[in-house]
């Protein structure tokens, strides 16, 4: 009995040790780096079958990757491991960013689309059509100017510390997920409007738009891309939208699918081939973390 008290005494304080942890960590979007096997025992003691599957999930990823950061897990989370990963590897501007009517967006589709101010920003509900517009030019501005000073920068380690620095800045950090969201309103508008006129689309975009609460962009915005953040994440679908937007190849390991063929997937399934791509861990499709320091023999 005594043996027994101590054990729940240790895991008590394990419990009030991580709640610590999680407070301290509260304003760190993207943890430190840690050993990805490390990370697994401690999250995946049990001897359960999930447990399991998990641990061996880790472990075909430390094949590739031998470290992992730790993704704070708020309704953002598949915009921040996304952009995070493609902002520290980013080495030049993408083509849709030097693009001259790139800020002009959000003014160009509210001029076509009346529906696009019911917009909702952040904690910034209930804005004027004009406001909307001014804010995400904002948003758009600031998404260019990071990506340009990042890609700029030669060395790995002053690259590394200057996304860092982008993901510490709250403020900042939540304004670029905004523009991500627009830029995905974009795309289903561009994909939509395609489809109507005959045009070749990706098959997601057919699933994307039948769905009940997404036949055609307005839906889609109002149902799902207004409520990424406050009250949901990224739906499956969505996370090819998010691909095309930023016009890159999303590689998950989905641990959850391990032994399966849909262990690693790709959005979109049939990317460019001059994408680039950047990869995440995911254990259930709804929170994703970051692996990082590519092994030598897989660069190789």
């Amino acid at each position: 009995e005594e043996d027994m008290y101590r054990d729940a005494e240790e895991i008590e304080r394990e419990k009030m040790l991580l709640c610590e942890t999680s407070f301290s960590e509260h304003k760190l979007s993207v943890a430190p780096e840690m050993d990805i096997m490390e990370y697994c025992r401690k999250e995946w003691r049990g001897n359960t079958p999930v447990a399991k599957m998990m641990r061996k999930g880790y472990e075909a990823v430390s094949q590739k990757f031998a470290s992992i950061r730790r993704v704070r897990g708020d309704n953002y989370c598949a915009l921040r491991a996304t952009l995070f990963q493609a902002l520290s590897q980013a080495t030049q501007l993408p083509s849709w960013l030097q693009n001259e009517d790139f800020t002009m967006l959000s003014e160009n589709l509210l001029s076509k689309y009346d529906w696009i101010k019911q917009w909702q920003l952040k904690q910034k509900l209930g804005r004027k059509m004009g406001e909307i517009s001014d804010e995400i030019k904002e948003y758009l501005i600031l998404l260019r100017k990071k990506w340009q000073s990042i890609s700029e920068i030669k060395g790995p380690i002053e690259k590394q510390e200057a996304c860092d620095k982008v993901f510490k800045n709250e403020e900042e950090e939540y304004s670029l997920y905004e523009a991500l969201k627009f830029l995905m309103l974009n795309t289903a508008i561009e994909l939509y409007n395609d489809d109507k006129n005959g045009r070749r689309v990706p098959v997601f975009s057919w699933l994307l738009f039948a769905r009940d609460t997404s036949s055609n962009p307005c839906q889609l915005m109002r149902n799902h891309l207004n409520h990424i953040g406050h009250s949901g994440g990224l739906e499956q679908v969505e996370m090819f939208l998010l691909a095309y937007a930023l016009q890159y190849t999303i590689q998950v390991y989905r641990l959850y699918k391990y032994s399966t063929d849909e262990f690693i997937t790709i959005y979109p399934n049939d990317p460019e081939k001059d994408w680039p791509v950047v990869t995440l861990i995911t254990e259930d499709d709804r929170h994703y973390n970051i692996p990082v320091r590519m092994c030598e023999e897989t660069k190789l």
